[in-house]
């Protein structure tokens, strides 16, 4: 059983499973590795001059598997909640987690599925820490934006996610800050 089941593999996703896994949570993510990254080159994105969509889904990937995140190349196909949390289906098998953490940009039919309220703009209504209408499931990125999709925003948005998740199971609000001492070696 994970502590966070990460749904999608763009900035949203690599970011919360970056972030859930860095902080000691058992972290698994999913991707059918058709980000719009592909298609992207980020020219705007804070202390990176110029970096090909491709190459920055490789270093997210990188850095997630670091920390220690599972990611799986699977599309999940369906989630179910239970008394215990959830259950993520594959065509190959089934994984439990306690919370879970859309990333899936323009695809909202997960969060449909799971009766995820929606906004007038039939985006997941979602609060400032991407918490949907339904416990502990996070909707991030596009699927609460009817626009400003941007790769910087949708990172946040995973992050956002995960801290709510850590302060939830820490009891009080976590700030996750690091210092040059904190970091190991990888």
């Amino acid at each position: 059983m994970a502590d966070v089941a990460v749904v999608g593999g763009g900035p949203a996703g690599l970011s919360a499973a970056q972030y859930a896994a860095k902080n000691d949570l058992e972290t698994i993510a999913f991707d059918t590795d058709e980000s719009w990254m592909h298609k992207a080159h980020l020219f705007n994105y804070p202390a990176v001059r110029s970096i090909s969509g491709e190459e920055f889904l490789t270093i997210a990937r990188g850095q997630a598997r670091d920390r220690g995140a599972t990611l799986h190349e699977a599309e999940v196909t369906d989630i179910e909640q239970t008394d215990d949390g959830f259950v993520l289906s594959t065509d190959d098998d089934e994984y439990a987690a306690d919370y879970v953490v859309l990333a899936t940009g323009g695809d909202r039919s997960l969060a449909e599925d799971l009766g995820c309220e929606f906004t007038d703009e039939d985006v997941v209504d979602v609060t400032v820490d991407m918490e949907t209408s339904v416990e502990n499931v996070y909707a991030t990125g596009a699927m609460g934006r009817a626009e400003k999709w941007q790769a910087v925003i949708a990172a946040g948005d995973g992050a956002a996610a995960v801290l709510d998740i850590l302060s939830k199971e820490k009891g009080e609000y976590y700030h996750d800050f690091d210092m040059p001492s904190d970091v190991p070696e990888l």
